[in-house]
């Protein structure tokens, strides 16, 4: 199985026009970050986890031609915003896109995408086919998916344990038997937002303590802001197994 990191940011890392902070005066590709966005390739199928306001740019600089499913982790926009732009894989496939979303989260998606679920749909608008996710084990396009419930602040969020991954995103707290569940996989992608705290979003150090109590072989960091510095800097004072993702990175599972 294939990881590409599509974004690696947050909406507090995307490049902001007349902004003169580092990040944003910064040459270096790794610090050019989109909304956080994960795509898996396995067996010749796709699947994205999360499609923010940045998925149709993520889609067509990735370069990818068809899209088996997304699933969400939770319905903050900077995770549900993109999910318009599915309608050329449904175009180009001929058939709809599965998603996998937990019935809040499908609330909110029935909420903002109204015009895909009406009773007569104007013809092109995007085909989606709803799949009900809770914290049970569930296959999406044949790879298989294990939830990991964790909290941003007081929301319920769902990272995931996708094999020898695990993957959680916008989370500051990771109850004990969500630990049990994610086990020691071999990677681990994890938030980490900036240096000082924050009320939703691990710091820096404090996924540094979870990658220390996980001990997975490889960690890597995404959900990066503006406020944790640039890549170079910050990614040379990390121990030797933990690394600031960039989007377009691949890891092979």
């Amino acid at each position: 199985m294939k990881l590409t990191f599509l974004g690696t940011g947050t909406s507090q890392g995307v490049p902001v026009i007349g902004c003169s902070c580092a990040v944003c005066r910064s040459v270096d590709p790794r610090d050019h970050r989109l909304r956080t966005s994960i795509m898996l390739e396995a067996n010749g199928q796709v699947v994205v986890v999360d499609t923010g306001p940045d998925f149709r740019q993520q889609m067509l600089r990735a370069g990818v031609t068809r899209l088996d499913g997304v699933v969400f982790t939770h319905a903050h926009k900077d995770h549900i915003a993109g999910l318009d732009d599915v309608r050329p894989f449904n175009y180009r496939q001929k058939s709809a896109t599965q998603i996998y979303a937990t019935k809040d989260v499908q609330k909110a998606l029935r909420r903002e995408f109204y015009y895909c679920f009406d009773e007569h749909r104007y013809p092109g608008v995007p085909d989606l086919a709803l799949n009900s996710i809770q914290t049970k084990a569930f296959s999406a396009a044949g790879i298989p998916f294990i939830p990991l419930p964790v909290k941003h602040m007081n929301l319920p969020v769902l990272g995931f344990r996708i094999g020898n991954l695990a993957y959680i995103t916008d989370a500051n707290f990771i109850p004990e038997e969500t630990f049990q569940k994610m086990g020691s996989p071999d990677v681990l992608v994890l938030n980490a937002l900036r240096h000082t705290p924050h009320p939703s979003h691990f710091t820096l150090t404090e996924a540094i303590e979870i990658v220390e109590r996980v001990k997975p072989k490889q960690a890597y960091f995404t959900h990066i802001s503006h406020q944790l510095g640039i890549h170079h800097e910050v990614g040379g004072q990390l121990p030797d197994n933990i690394y600031l993702a960039y989007d377009g990175l691949t890891v092979h599972l």
